[in-house]
């Protein structure tokens, strides 16, 4: 029994380490930008700096429990593209309330689509959400080719409204992550979802639904991005079929810095919010420095690259020997 507790002790430990680093990292960004720049600790650029970090946020968390699963979600930037663009639409002719639970519901049903064709049919993640990348966006510009402006002033209040300093939007998200860190570290299904990643036939040996558990993740996801395509809708004040482009990237991004595995079984709603207060320090500093937004994707490059190889470094003996 003490030979099989001392590796999980010393996982522990330098899971400790890393998230001790992962917390020092994030404070020097926040030190160097306000000793750098003026702008930075403003009232506006903190508001802005709170609103933009709505969309990636979800849409990291929803990537997240897709990750942890061993899968991937690609076609997030189409989906909040579809629920933003319909909201929009509908805003015109039907209550808003209704007008966004069609959006967010949207997300839900494309998420459910690409659970099956995984769960169900065996296929690959990446070549079914891939698919799903490309026709969801085709389905946007059959809706509209021109931006929707919504109709109605009131669904802007949802983009715009404050609880004292903080945006209500992003209340919102910390909303989701605090409600999916307990549901992925305290309900029995969160926990299959991770365990599936970890080691699938294992779950299935145990007797757990492994196909209704990995349409759950793509589901989460596609909630997850149905809701960020309409609160990014609320906030901006147009929809475009051709907004959202590359947004999985920095879901991923948010996830891979904030410790997830891409192999699937490790990763953790607190690491994910931390990758996306990285990504959102890193941008706003760069703009504060104006530096050209391509310069930007480099830097998430550098990051993801030197992030996978603390991993690998930081990875157990045994899971070296496993892979």
């Amino acid at each position: 029994m003490t030979g099989m507790s001392l590796p999980a002790v010393r996982v522990r430990g330098r899971d400790v380490t890393v998230e001790l680093a992962f917390t020092l990292l994030i404070v020097a960004l926040v030190a160097v930008a306000a000793s750098t720049s003026d702008s930075f600790l403003s009232q506006t650029n903190l508001t802005n700096l709170l609103k933009q970090m709505v969309t990636t946020g979800l849409l990291a968390f929803g990537m997240l429990v897709v990750i942890l699963t061993g899968g991937i979600d690609l076609s997030v930037g189409s989906v909040v593209a579809f629920a933003g663009i319909v909201t929009a639409g509908l805003v015109a002719e039907a209550p808003i309330p209704f007008a966004m639970a069609v959006g967010i519901a949207s997300g839900v049903a494309f998420g459910a689509v690409n659970g099956v064709l995984v769960a169900r049919f065996a296929l690959a993640p990446f070549v079914v959400t891939l698919a799903a990348l490309t026709t969801i966006r085709g389905l946007a510009f059959v809706y509209s080719e021109v931006p929707i402006a919504p109709a109605d002033p009131g669904f802007l209040w949802l983009g715009s409204a404050m609880a004292g300093p903080i945006p209500l939007i992003t209340l919102v998200m910390l909303a989701v992550f605090g409600a999916g860190g307990v549901f992925l570290s305290r309900t029995p299904a969160g926990r299959s979802i991770i365990a599936i990643g970890g080691n699938v036939e294992t779950v299935r040996l145990a007797g757990i639904n492994v196909r209704r558990h990995i349409v759950l993740a793509y589901v989460i996801s596609g909630f997850c991005a149905g809701l960020a395509g309409v609160i990014l809708t609320s906030r901006v004040g147009i929809a475009q079929p051709s907004v959202g482009v590359a947004f999985e990237l920095d879901a991923i991004a948010a996830c891979v810095i904030g410790g997830a595995s891409l192999a699937g079984g490790k990763g953790s709603a607190k690491g994910a919010f931390g990758g996306v207060l990285v990504l959102v320090l890193i941008n706003n500093l760069l703009n504060l420095y104006g530096v050209q937004s391509f310069w930007q994707q480099v830097a998430k490059g550098l990051i993801i690259i030197a992030v996978i190889l603390v991993q690998r470094t930081n990875r157990p003996r045994t899971a070296k020997g496993r892979a």
